[in-house]
């Protein structure tokens, strides 16, 4: 049984979840009871804690799912009201091979037009394409999710750091440059906080430097990356044919496609961050899953060019395993076709 939100609120939620009982108690097989756009009703959590909790009780078999499409206040509200009482699956952009089969995009289509299934079917109006993304996807999701559920001061902040930090996505920026290019002072500790909550809801990461304990140094530069190629491309001003020229410009977008699979890809036990020495070189992307370390290294061009950066990580880290995406190693496609966890299986 599935039922989207109605007007009435609480009581309408209360009102359907008691027809899903009657239907489920005279079901042998039980039943499964699904809520789409919960986090429109105000109070949600604590009303499904109070209907849950009476279910189990009374032994009744029924499986609830609540969907909805905004994670801040999806997962305010578990935490609030629902510990131990859930199980997350995450819904991210689609993959590469989930948008070439239902859209029948190539990959440098993906590169350039993202990950969303609605922005897919606008690939051939792009004007409309990328009003799309900047207002439904981008400007929803932070007026939506962040600014009017969370403690945001200066909203306006908060939007100049997403499109700075999507500009200089692939790259590393300190704090303090980066609070520069916002026009604001004394504001760094603003800067991380917005970061961590843009990441929340699913827009834009910026990860640590590697740390071998795991543990996150707040005073490190971040590594910017968005959280689909679309952020990066849509507010640009480059045409697909003008960001595939500009060699600079789309070796930017692979490396932070790179990223986002994997940040969008990876299970909670599996750490991301980067790597950077200036006498010894760099290191795109650093997995670590407990014991285990990979370093990953991006290649956009045609030519092969020596790797001293994971050549000087492997030697300061024995063990590590070792992973070229590109020309000379794993080809782009092969890369974004597997979740972050498989390459812990073939190293």
């Amino acid at each position: 049984m599935q039922a989207a939100i109605g007007p009435g609120g609480k009581r309408w939620l209360v009102e359907e979840w008691s027809i899903a009982r009657r239907q489920a108690d005279r079901s042998e097989d039980g039943l499964v009871f699904v809520l789409d756009e919960i986090q429109a009703i105000s109070d949600w959590s604590r009303v499904v804690k109070g209907l849950w909790d009476a279910d189990r009780r009374h032994g009744r078999r029924m499986h609830v799912v609540l969907l909805g499409s905004a994670p801040l206040p999806i997962q305010s509200g578990l935490n609030e009201s629902l510990a131990g009482r859930f199980e997350t699956i995450p819904v991210k952009q689609w993959s590469f091979s989930e948008v070439r089969e239902a859209f029948g995009l190539s990959l440098d289509q993906f590169l350039f037009f993202g990950g969303y299934p609605a922005a897919a079917t606008l690939v051939g109006t792009p004007e409309r394409w990328r009003d799309f993304v900047l207002r439904a996807i981008v400007q929803a999701s932070i007026e939506r999710d962040v600014v009017s559920l969370t403690a945001v001061q200066k909203p306006a902040l908060l939007q100049r750091l997403f499109r700075e930090g999507a500009k200089f996505s692939g790259q590393i920026l300190s704090y303090r440059k980066l609070v520069g290019f916002l026009a604001e002072r004394g504001s760094v500790v603003t800067a991380q906080k917005y970061l961590d909550l843009l990441q929340q809801a699913g827009l834009l990461a910026g990860l640590p430097a590697f740390s071998k304990s795991g543990k996150l140094d707040r005073r490190s530069s971040p590594k910017f990356i968005a959280l689909d190629p679309a952020f990066i491309t849509a507010d640009s001003g480059y045409s697909f044919q003008e960001a595939r020229s500009d060699r600079t410009f789309w070796g930017r977008i692979v490396e932070s496609a790179v990223g986002s699979h994997v940040l969008n890809s990876a299970s909670s036990r599996l750490r991301v961050s980067y790597w950077r020495k200036e006498d010894s070189g760099e290191v795109d992307f650093v997995l670590q899953r407990g014991p285990r370390t990979i370093a990953i290294e991006v290649k956009s061009g045609r030519r092969r060019r020596s790797l001293p950066g994971i050549g000087a990580f492997r030697k300061s880290y024995p063990g590590t395993g070792h992973l070229v995406v590109g020309p000379g190693g794993t080809s782009l496609d092969e890369f974004l076709g597997h979740p972050a966890s498989h390459w812990f299986e073939t190293q």
